[in-house]
């Protein structure tokens, strides 16, 4: 009887370790891939050059927006190359990018250029740079502002529903998806619309070494890829990262051998929450579905 009770004792205590070692051996793994994803970043307090990238659909970001002012309050960072790549997204969120990179080039040297995609509010970024680069066969332009809506009235008159509502005035409330756009709401929106695209292209004339003829003829929201644009006067060279490089060397005197640092302004996560999106990758949920109000965005259905 003492050697079977003994026995059980010893099969509980035998489990007891099992498992201990289980739990530090899924800690120990976890902390290995951790560290194994984390980024190398160079010493920030030596001179480099700060590399930021504007990815996906651009709206507010207040983190962004401190991080750019922390790149141009540094002594270290000796230039900016701004890395898009980006359709766009809302044009505020856009309008506040543009001018705080240009703080930024008040104080040191910014340069742009272009990736995949910067079309729209994505290009107004760009614009922010002393010198524009792209690829061959990148997407830009897209001059434009757009304001969308979706009305569903006679959905709603099919199935038997009526909304109505009381408003202050005969614009308050408009658009709605519930009514038909007047005619007075749409001569408002288009107002509207039309002083942000005229704002739009008072950038690029501010900017780019065109008349306002020039920008006007190229700014009914047509793409181009970078080909086009540089005949277009939209961007400066054809060229990447490499090309950047080297002109910021060859004319304002940044040596190339000057680490590059990515600056982050990610939101911080866990160790779990890092882990998690290290697997799955990023949201499927696209931030367009934020986006309100002007749009300067290119998305092709």
């Amino acid at each position: 009887m003492t050697t079977e009770t003994d026995l059980i004792l010893d099969r509980r205590r035998l489990k007891r370790r099992l498992f201990f070692w289980r739990i530090l051996t899924v800690i120990a793994i976890l902390v290995a891939i951790a560290f194994g994803t984390m980024k190398l970043v160079p010493d920030q307090a030596e001179p480099h050059v700060a590399k930021l990238n504007i990815e996906n659909v651009i709206v507010e970001n207040d983190r962004r927006q401190q991080v750019i002012s922390d790149i141009a309050q540094n002594d270290n960072v000796k230039a900016l190359i701004v890395y898009i790549n980006s359709p766009g997204g809302s044009t505020y969120g856009s309008e506040r990018l543009y001018h705080a990179l240009k703080d930024v080039a008040q104080k040191k040297p910014v340069v742009t250029v272009i990736g995949t995609v910067g079309a729209s509010g994505g290009y107004i970024t760009a614009l922010a740079g002393e010198r524009i680069f792209a690829g061959e066969t990148s997407i830009t332009g897209s001059i434009g502002v757009i304001v969308q809506f979706t009305e569903i009235s006679k959905l709603l008159d099919q199935i038997g529903v009526r909304a109505d509502a009381i408003t202050s005035g005969p614009l308050k409330g408009e658009p709605s998806p519930l009514k038909p756009l007047s005619n007075a709401g749409r001569r408002n929106l288009q107002e509207m619309v039309l002083q942000t695209h005229e704002w739009f292209e008072d950038l690029i004339v501010q900017n780019r070494p065109l008349s306002e003829a020039e920008v006007e003829a190229i700014s009914d929201g047509r793409i181009l890829i970078g080909k086009s644009a540089i005949s277009a006067g939209l961007i400066d060279e054809l060229g990447g990262l490499k090309e950047a490089r080297i002109w910021l060397e060859s004319n304002r005197q940044i040596p190339r051998d000057l680490p590059l640092i990515q600056a982050d302004y990610s939101e911080p996560k866990g160790l779990i929450q890092e882990l998690i999106q290290g697997i799955l990758g990023k949201s499927v949920i696209s931030e367009r579905l934020t986006l309100d109000g002007l749009i300067s965005l290119w998305h092709p259905n």
